[in-house]
């Protein structure tokens, strides 16, 4: 196993017994998307009484030492979650992670999307035991889930240059990351339907009707 220190690689056997304590943990929830399609603030969309931001809050608080929200202070700071914003507005997930990354004070941060109301924290815990720098959910097509993986804040200097060459998608922010020899570690999905998001308000109707007939 590799960790990335100031671009060089350096070997350590000890992340995987850092990262099994939660105290080492911090989960940060993206808010920050348009949500042009939805045409309303996705994080604040209620279910059975609860926002998505909350609900995902409450679903991942037991695997992490603390949760905290990336986006607009003034729209989400009444959650009672701390709430940061970007340090780039409008370059999109990429930039949450860059804010995540550059506000944490612990080794292993969990980067989700608010608009996954299927992420559950057992899954979660797959993910912070595959070690590495970033492990990344990965379905059987190759597809990746980079709004709901595991990174290091060893990775900040990188993300951060990358956003300031002008890489946006994460994905391939990803691709470059590996390619500096940062250890990428990929979990496979065992569900599909984990990984879910409600971007349309028909995607929303159709949630809230599966939960009824459940």
């Amino acid at each position: 196993m590799f960790l990335v220190f100031n671009g060089r690689r350096k070997s350590d056997g000890t992340i995987r017994a850092e990262l099994s304590n939660s105290d080492n943990r911090a989960a940060w929830i993206l808010t920050g998307g348009r949500s042009s399609r939805m045409g309303t603030d996705k994080a604040l969309l209620e279910i059975e009484g609860r926002s998505l931001l909350m609900r995902l809050a409450a679903e991942i608080s037991p695997v992490c030492a603390s949760v905290a929200a990336v986006g607009d202070p003034s729209r989400h700071g009444d959650s009672g979650l701390l709430v940061i914003p970007d340090s780039y507005p409008g370059q999109g997930p990429l930039a949450g992670i860059e804010a995540a990354l550059a506000a944490t004070g612990s080794e292993a941060n969990l980067i989700v999307a608010c608009d996954m109301p299927n992420v559950r924290a057992t899954g979660l815990q797959e993910l912070f035991a595959a070690g590495g720098d970033i492990a990344v959910p990965r379905h059987e097509d190759g597809k990746l889930e980079p709004l709901c993986a595991v990174y290091s804040r060893r990775c900040h200097a990188r993300v951060r240059e990358l956003l300031e060459s002008g890489v946006r998608g994460v994905t391939e922010a990803l691709r470059l990351l590996e390619s500096d020899g940062f250890a990428l570690r990929y979990v496979p999905v065992a569900n599909s339907e984990t990984f879910a998001n409600l971007n349309t308000p028909d995607d929303l109707a159709r949630y809230r009707s599966e939960r009824k007939d459940a």
